[in-house]
């Protein structure tokens, strides 16, 4: 027989007290809403302080229709190699619920292995709330307790792991929770503070515990390196294995992440409530082999979450742009290992030792591109010429281009001869020596002049709009 262990509670809920006294605050604000007919998602919005790539939206002049218009008061976006797009309130320290739990995930499986063995105590069996359905006396392995702590976010996963990995850190829950904050501080997440192993935050589990958008951005980014992690939390389902009363028993979580097998490149990572914290969501998705991480903190309602991190998603995804390097008219044929290829003729680079003879010059990566975020603002390019003598060859590099975004450098390319060009032989440099000589009294040209032909066609040449 199987037994299964759903969701039957979301991560934290709160005291039936609170829960009724907030129902009826929610219906309330439900027939006003209705009376005024406004959308489910009103309280979405774009907010002159958020900060989009650096900048607030303000100071960009961004139009309202340039920006995501989300409900969360904490939001954070950035993608595996540190590139942030999206800032709302990062640093504002806030309760995180059950998203505490990727950091339970961190300590449990960087100080344990996963065939150690877990067993469930009467208290991990009884915290209630959301549940993956253990039982008193259950043992499973390290790695199904972990499936059971974020795929169905059970607390009684997170103090069943907390008890086992503390005892071998020389305590018992305290010195587990002991080595969260340390890993924490270790990650540098400066505003964080964790209490206990599941993030509950009312009655008997309330205490001083807090985070923010950014460090759970750290955390997020820093629990998806490891390759266990990230193939648990990618699974919208998962059966594990307990031995309950001598006789080994399947159980079926199924994951609180709603955007898995549904929104395109979802990944992971973790959801999470309470009446303090919100409604919280920190996910991750994948599209072309790059991570993108959306952190929404404190958001309106359970949908709300995850429509606010597709939002982000979908923003980020539709600016942005691969940009060419190369975009000129003209082309040269040039030998590429053993065959030829067509390239674009990006400069013509004067050549030191005439008078008027140029080199044409493309990039080392003729085909090269990158891949930039239109939003923070258009690409230039500045190049940068040689003092170029001699016999040129195919290939030799003869300058380089540095091409920016927004005042910051974002690549450097070099610029290499596609064609062969002589030095002049002796009878040719004598002449141009002695027009040199003259040109002191005459005026005329000494050396070619290199120019500069490529483009850099605007990426965001939208018409700004204040806020």
């Amino acid at each position: 027989m199987i037994a299964s262990s759903r969701h039957i509670a979301r991560s934290a809920r709160a005291p039936f007290g609170v829960r009724a006294l907030s129902a009826l605050c929610a219906c309330a604000l439900a027939v006003s809403l209705s009376f005024a007919l406004v959308p489910a998602t009103a309280f979405a919005g774009v907010a002159k302080t958020d900060v989009v790539a650096g900048e607030t939206v303000e100071s960009r002049g961004l139009a309202v229709s340039q920006c995501p218009s989300i409900d969360a008061t904490y939001a954070y976006v950035v993608d595996g190699n540190g590139t942030v797009y999206f800032e709302r309130n990062p640093d504002t320290q806030t309760h995180i619920a059950s998203v505490t739990k990727i950091m339970t995930a961190i300590v449990a499986l960087e100080n344990s292995q996963l065939t150690d063995q877990v067993t469930v105590s009467a208290e991990a069996a009884s915290i209630g709330e959301s549940s993956a359905s253990l039982k008193e006396g259950d043992v499973l392995s390290m790695e199904d307790a972990i499936k059971a702590l974020l795929t169905s976010s059970g607390n009684d996963a997170a103090i069943a792991i907390a008890d086992t990995v503390g005892a071998k850190l020389g305590g018992a829950r305290a010195a587990f929770v002991a080595a969260m904050n340390a890993k924490a501080a270790d990650l540098g997440c400066a505003n964080t503070l964790f209490a206990n192993p599941h993030g509950l935050d009312f009655n008997q589990y309330a205490g001083d515990m807090h985070s923010t958008a950014r460090d759970v951005a750290t955390m997020s980014v820093y629990a998806m390196k490891s390759q266990t992690f990230r193939d648990i939390v990618s699974k919208d389902k998962a059966t594990i294995t307990v031995t309950r009363g001598g006789v080994a028993t399947p159980l079926e979580l199924e994951s609180t992440d709603e955007l898995i097998g549904v929104y395109e490149g979802a990944c992971g990572i973790k959801t999470g409530f309470t009446s303090l914290a919100g409604e919280c969501f920190a996910g991750a998705c994948n599209r072309g082999g790059l991570d993108l991480y959306a952190i929404v903190l404190n958001s309106s309602s359970e949908q709300q979450r995850f429509t606010d991190a597709k939002t982000l998603f979908d923003w980020v995804y539709a600016n942005s742009v691969n940009y060419p390097y190369a975009h000129a008219s003209e082309t040269a044929t040039m030998s590429w290992g053993s065959s030829t290829k067509e390239v674009p003729v990006v400069a013509e680079v004067a050549h030191g030792d005439w008078t008027d003879k140029t080199i044409k010059a493309t990039f080392s990566e003729p085909d090269g591109s990158l891949d930039v975020f239109s939003l923070k603002g258009n690409v230039s390019c500045t190049m940068s010429f040689d003092n170029v003598s001699g016999n040129v060859h195919e290939g030799d590099k003869v300058g380089s281009a540095v091409f920016k975004q927004h005042n910051e450098t974002i690549a450097t390319v070099d610029l290499i001869a596609c064609e062969d060009v002589a030095a002049p032989n002796p009878l040719e440099a004598a002449g141009i020596w002695v027009g040199r000589l003259l040109s002191h009294f005459t005026g005329s040209q000494t050396v070619a002049t290199s120019v500069d032909l490529n483009d850099t066609p605007l990426i965001n040449d939208k018409t700004k709009a204040k806020y």
